[in-house]
């Protein structure tokens, strides 16, 4: 089917939702609430496609225009440039328009949890690990996002050995999702007395979070242990045996939590995790099947690789997949500015998939 076929089967589609909505007396609650909701999806895209035609309409009368003014110089010319204009601007229309095309990953539009665990560089490590954490946060409140602190492992100087989040709100997993993997820092720490730079660093897993239609667990696959927390300074440690670990026998996923007093309330936060990390194997497999055969991601997959490096000294960012470095380490740190980086990786990501399909 040509890329004009696939347009015009969209915009026939959405024609055919609205009338069936107007003219059909007997639409049912489920129907109706199908119907409302495939009309939503196209929306966005049918007005892309309107003003996409209108655009390529205006290039062909301009065309003409060059062909019937092969005479007139000045007319000539002017059109010329408007055509160069035209034709840039449609060429970026057809892109987006491809883009919004492709197979959407049905984990896009989940929330997601964010797990941030220092890596090596001792103490140094957990304050990066920390600062990362803030940082996610500060972006997630730039965006409107809600953040909520699931857990919390703290190395008593400020620094995190773990810290756990969930973050909700509109399409959070399709923004965050490329963040998974290894981020190295480079900076003199505060508890250097010579001055040397040292490099530490710190993991980021960014899973979608999981329904429960997304993952099916059985009783007989969990092993629950409870226990006494432990931890420095948490005022319910060693009271009760509130804290809580499950074990996902078959592929070995554990869970601890420990954070609320309540040990329902923390095998329901482990619970939670814990679905969505399966969730993530789950789609790590599959993806790793389809890249065998095809590579069609920036290989966010492969957590064990460096993706970014924070270099204080310099005040740069550097993200080694798409060799993009920006002089604005404040703003990304400390405010929790990563549009510049994100927007890049998913440019980057719909830029390879795009050519992966020009080549089959």
């Amino acid at each position: 089917m040509s890329f004009e076929s696939k347009l015009d089967k969209i915009l026939d589609r959405q024609a055919a939702i609205q009338e069936r909505l107007v003219t059909s007396q007997n639409i049912g609650r489920n129907e109706y609430v199908e119907l409302t909701k495939s009309l939503s999806e196209l929306e966005d895209i049918s007005v892309q496609i309107k003003e996409y035609k209108q655009l390529t309409a205006e290039q062909k009368d301009l065309r003409n225009m060059i062909q019937d003014s092969a005479d007139d110089k000045e007319i000539l010319s002017m059109a010329e440039e408007e055509l160069r204009e035209l034709d840039t601007v449609i060429e970026k229309r057809e892109k987006d328009l491809k883009v919004a095309l492709l197979p959407k990953d049905e984990a896009d539009s989940k929330n997601a949890i964010i797990e941030v665990r220092a890596g090596t560089g001792g103490d140094e490590a957990g304050l990066f690990a920390a600062q990362l954490f803030s940082m996610y946060m500060k972006y997630a409140d730039n965006n409107n996002w809600k953040f909520e602190i699931l857990s919390l492992s703290e190395t008593g100087i400020g620094g995190y050995r773990e810290a756990t989040g969930l973050i909700t709100g509109k399409n959070v997993f399709s923004k965050l999702k490329f963040e998974s993997g290894v981020h190295r820092v480079q900076r003199v720490p505060e508890t250097e007395s010579s001055g040397r730079v040292h490099t530490s660093a710190a993991t980021v897993a960014i899973l979608p979070e999981a329904e429960d239609v997304d993952v099916n667990i059985e009783e007989k696959d969990l092993r629950i242990d409870v226990y006494r927390a432990s931890g420095a300074g948490g005022q319910h440690v060693n009271c009760t045996e509130s804290a809580v670990r499950i074990v996902h026998i078959p592929t070995g996923i554990t869970v601890q939590q420990q954070d609320e007093k309540s040990q329902h309330k923390n095998k329901a936060k482990a619970m939670k995790i814990l679905k969505s990390r399966l969730y993530d194997h789950e789609r790590s497999m599959k993806e790793a099947e389809r890249s065998a055969e095809r590579k069609d991601q920036i290989k966010s997959g492969d957590r064990s690789d460096r993706i970014r490096t924070y270099n204080f000294p310099q005040g740069r960012v550097t993200d080694h997949r798409i060799n993009l470095t920006l002089y604005k380490i404040d703003e990304i740190v400390q405010e929790g500015r990563l549009e510049e980086v994100i927007d890049a990786l998913i440019s980057n990501y719909e830029t390879e998939r795009l050519s992966d399909l020009n080549d089959l």
